[in-house]
């Protein structure tokens, strides 16, 4: 249900096409929530066909252009909603975490590689939220919309920094443990 309000975010944050949506996921909200060009094209359909957004009106045919969109009232009464009503958090479902506690039972071959992929993964990640940090959120920039933009990113620094400290350990911790497979031969 949230594709929805992320794609009404954006719409009221800036009135776009499809394709200038699709591009902002890919540079901001798709860094916590993911959606495919399909499913953003998919949705503003939806969207549109139950009142929330309309097509701005274009001075020129509309085929072979693209259209912008803007949210309409019951589409800002809706993200309104949705804003305020409470959510219990996800459980988290993490594959890494599983494979891990499966080599706990099976061995640990090969996993120390791809701890340490996970691991520059993160590096890569963290580096490029510290970037988005230092251009999009420098002193002074103290707008109510920038504190909270920057309050999620910042929610994304903290979490890949946790990923750095537990991958770190975990890279250093897994050739000390002894491998059952080795036991059991």
């Amino acid at each position: 249900m949230s594709l929805p309000h992320a794609i009404l975010t954006a719409l009221l944050e800036k009135p776009s096409s499809g394709l200038d949506l699709t591009r902002r996921f890919d540079k901001s909200i798709g860094y916590f929530w993911s959606a495919t060009h399909q499913q953003i094209y998919r949705e503003l359909g939806r969207l549109e066909s139950e009142g929330h957004i309309r097509a701005l009106p274009s001075a020129q045919p509309t085929r072979g252009q693209k259209k912008s969109y803007e949210v309409l009232p019951a589409g800002r009464a809706e993200l309104a909603r949705w804003t305020a009503a409470a959510q219990d958090p996800k459980p988290l479902r993490d594959a890494l975490l599983l494979r891990l506690r499966a080599a706990a039972v099976v061995g640990t071959a090969g996993l120390d590689a791809d701890l340490s992929r996970h691991l520059d993964l993160h590096r890569r990640q963290l580096a490029e939220y510290e970037e988005i940090e230092k251009r999009d959120f420098p002193p002074g920039n103290d707008s109510a919309q920038a504190r909270i933009q920057h309050l999620v990113l910042r929610a994304g620094i903290e979490l890949e920094t946790f990923w750095i400290q537990w991958l770190t350990e975990a890279v250093a911790e897994l050739p000390t443990v002894t491998d059952p497979e080795a036991r059991t031969s």
